[in-house]
């Protein structure tokens, strides 16, 4: 099959959404095998549910994933524990990724380090789309206990210029009512408002409303 090139940004722009809404963000295809994959891939899928009820931090457990794939994006530390060589320890909060870029995406998981597996999966190909990845972007789950839920602290901590909450409420954090997938503009940062992914995995018109704004947003 030959390359499609073309600079018609109509045709650019159907081409992004149908590489979201198609392949990248079809969370239900991503999560429900093929049938005639579903009996090679058993062992794997077998080792990798072993793997995430035996590890209480499972946020690098995708699934699907074979064996060797688990392997290299998950590594066991001393006691068993997952390591999780994205995060960042020992100040004043816990996070992942890099604060440098500016980009904060603030979230609120209680059972899971950062994001839930398929939420993961989800978050990489949405930001891949607009390269980013999770190593040039800084994660904040504000459901660890070590992390403050204030608002000041964090812009002192992490000086950002662009907020995503993902599921988390403004009124929360003390921020005034932003409506869902719009932004507040603030002096420094502005704040962009939206669904966690696992409301948009069962709306689909939540999933294109925020890919709509998100992706103006982050090229802004």
């Amino acid at each position: 099959m030959s390359n499609l090139t073309t600079d018609n940004p109509v045709a650019l722009q159907t081409l992004m959404d149908e590489t979201i809404f198609g392949n990248g963000f079809d969370f239900q295809a991503d999560l429900s095998p093929h049938p005639m994959q579903e009996e090679n891939g058993a062992h794997a899928q077998v080792a990798v549910v072993q793997a995430s009820s035996e590890m209480k931090d499972t946020s690098y457990v995708a699934v699907g994933l074979g064996a060797e794939k688990a392997a290299v994006a998950i590594e066991s530390g001393r006691g068993g524990d997952t390591v999780n060589h994205l995060e960042v320890l020992g100040g004043e909060f816990i996070y992942q990724g890099n604060k440098d870029q500016g980009v904060l995406f603030i979230l609120r998981y209680e059972q899971y380090p950062y994001f839930s597996p398929a939420a993961l999966d989800a978050f990489e190909k949405t930001i891949g789309a607009l390269k980013l990845t999770k190593e040039t972007v800084a994660v904040l789950n504000l459901a660890n206990p070590h992390n403050p839920n204030d608002f000041k602290r964090i812009m002192q901590f992490f000086q950002p210029t662009k907020i995503i909450l993902l599921g988390v409420e403004p009124a929360s954090l003390k921020l005034p009512f932003i409506e869902h997938n719009s932004y507040m503009k603030g002096r420094i940062a502005t704040v962009f408002n939206t669904f966690s992914f696992e409301e948009m995995f069962v709306d689909v018109n939540k999933k294109k409303l925020f890919w709509n704004e998100f992706k103006t947003f982050i090229v802004s």
